[in-house]
């Protein structure tokens, strides 16, 4: 995969200082909290057999429930999720 100039623009617009890049409400952080949010949500959709939003298949007794806010701990600290 390839980040295009103009992708990268746009994700740096508003940075001024190093925080605003790796902070702790910077860019870096941000980005790693919404990766993790599509990569739980694409791994919840394989477990469940179907795609959020859309009817659970017949027969199938585990569904979608709602989100609520979970804390995930790692190298960076704490991420919210």
């Amino acid at each position: 995969m390839t980040i295009s100039k103009e992708l990268l623009d746009e994700l740096l617009n508003g940075v001024e200082r190093p925080e605003d890049l790796l902070g702790e409400t910077g860019l870096m952080k941000e980005l790693k909290i919404k990766l993790m949010e599509r990569m739980l949500g694409a791994e919840l959709t394989a477990h469940l057999g179907y795609e959020e939003g859309k009817e659970a298949p017949p027969g199938q007794s585990n569904r979608r429930n709602g989100t609520s806010t979970k804390v995930l701990k790692g190298q960076d600290g704490e991420m919210p999720v």
